[in-house]
């Protein structure tokens, strides 16, 4: 019988479009860089062909559901897990049937979740734990670290899928763990593991026993050195869910959170703490993200920012310095770059604050990345606070959106906003005027609200504390 020939293509990690040579843009989704080397087997030609078999009219082997019979109760169709930050993020528990991309920098934590995961969900039910990069004795010896329970969680350690597909169609377990999928390999592909082929075909065929017997699985991704999960990106279109694990690795603390899912909003995030013994649950955020601060330092504003339903007061912190060299430097960690230099023009422009011989410096504290636009009062703040040397009062936080004109517009979930500064225990509020008009200051007794139209009165404000 003759053999497969090997063939040598490159194929596009963002949409998947093949070559037989590399180039430097896909000719399909104009992405730069993308083409990666793979390998394949091309059918031997023989001599004698057959042609397939037709299809015959009116047979098939699938059997539909009535919709009306399909159960949508909560308690018959996800999984409370028992960790509460991650249930929140996926919308109240694991969907049955689901699959969900995990994915996360080397070392950020994201076996150590899914053990925890796979103990909770172990008092109840059935787990199967499948690794491809660790041995059984190491995730035993980190089982016994995080002191998970372990009497209905199996573990196996291989890489072949088809073997995989058939243990879990033979089990049936409750909930699947796959760690992870750059390490699986389809037996009939000949490329190596983590190949775009390979990576592909192998959540492909995961995917399809989940589906087929309703077990939720976990998967695990690496990601490449730009933060995306390494793979094809059609790998991210087919799970049902995209999780991402964020932080510094420098740092205790972690953020969970969604950038895809069918079941529930993206817009909420879980909090953590990487202890000893694994990941602790953060049930109050605001109050860890404000540990610390310093007092009476210029340079430092509190914002709120809404992850999802759940407000998270957080520090900004803003240091400019006189610079002697023609262009000045300009950092931001946790804050958009691009939005910086907008709020330093308006800063400039409108309130008449110059920077152009100061080299800018701004930092989130605590690992948070603050993307709304709630945050751009605060972020001017720090700034013009940093440049007069001037503190602002410890218990005072900012909430605005500052545009062009260098006007303060209104924000959205104000009153939530307030509610969390209030528990937190402070006193005045910088707000937008326009939002004013639409809330009941005497709702929040002990907070001062202090409504301002124009950057220049939100500056005006703070030399006045």
């Amino acid at each position: 019988m003759p053999k497969d020939k090997l063939k040598t293509i490159y194929v596009c990690n963002q949409c998947g479009e093949t070559s037989p040579r590399w180039m430097g843009r896909c000719p399909s989704c104009g992405a730069w860089n993308t083409m990666t080397e793979d390998v394949i087997a091309e059918p031997a030609k023989t001599g004698s062909s057959k042609a397939a078999a037709a299809r015959v009219p009116g047979q098939t082997s699938l059997v539909p559901q009535k919709l009306k019979s399909i159960s949508t109760t909560e308690e018959k169709s996800r999984i409370v897990t028992g960790i509460s930050e991650l249930d929140r993020v996926l919308g109240g528990g694991i969907v049955i049937g689901s699959v969900i991309l995990i994915g996360g920098e080397p070392g950020i934590g994201k076996s150590t979740i899914l053990l925890q995961l796979c103990g909770e969900v172990s008092r109840t039910k059935s787990v199967l734990y499948v690794t491809g990069e660790e041995s059984a004795r190491q995730i035993k010896l980190r089982a016994v670290r995080l002191d998970v329970p372990q009497d209905n969680i199996s573990l196996v350690a291989e890489s072949d899928v088809d073997e995989i597909c058939g243990l879990i169609e033979s089990m049936k377990p409750d909930l699947v763990v796959i760690d992870s999928i750059q390490t699986m390999r389809c037996t009939d592909i000949s490329s190596s593991s983590g190949t775009v082929s390979q990576v592909k075909e192998s959540t492909a065929r995961f995917l399809t026993v989940a589906k087929t017997l309703e077990i939720p699985t976990f998967i695990v991704g690496h990601v490449n050195k730009d933060g995306a999960i390494a793979g094809p990106k059609v790998m991210e279109h087919i799970v049902d869910t995209v999780l991402y694990f964020e932080g510094d690795k420098t740092l205790p603390y972690r953020v969970l959170r969604a950038v895809k899912n069918r079941y529930g909003s993206t817009n909420e995030i879980g909090m953590f703490d990487m202890t000893g013994r694994g990941l602790a649950q953060i049930e109050n955020p605001s109050q860890v993200m404000l540990e610390g601060r310093p007092l009476g330092i210029s340079g430092t504003c509190v914002a709120c920012v809404m992850e999802g339903t759940r407000p998270v007061l957080s520090e900004v912190q803003a240091l400019a310095t006189k610079t002697s060299f023609p262009s000045p430097k300009r950092t931001a960690s946790g804050f958009d770059y691009n939005r910086m230099f907008l709020l330093l023009a308006v800063l400039e422009k409108r309130a008449g604050y110059a920077f152009y011989n100061q080299d800018v410096y701004v930092n989130i504290i605590g690992g948070l990345k603050l993307d709304e636009t709630a945050c751009d009062l605060p972020v001017c703040l720090a700034m013009a606070s940093s440049l007069l040397d001037l503190p602002i009062g410890e218990k005072t936080l900012a909430i605005g959106e500052v545009g062009l004109g260098g006007e303060v517009r209104s924000v959205t979930h104000l009153e939530t906003r307030l509610r969390e500064a209030q528990r937190v225990g402070f006193d005045t509020a910088i707000v937008p005027k326009h939002n004013l008009k639409m809330i009941d200051p005497a709702q929040f007794p002990g907070l001062k609200l202090v409504g301002v139209s124009y950057l220049r009165e939100a500056v005006n404000a703070i030399k006045l504390k």
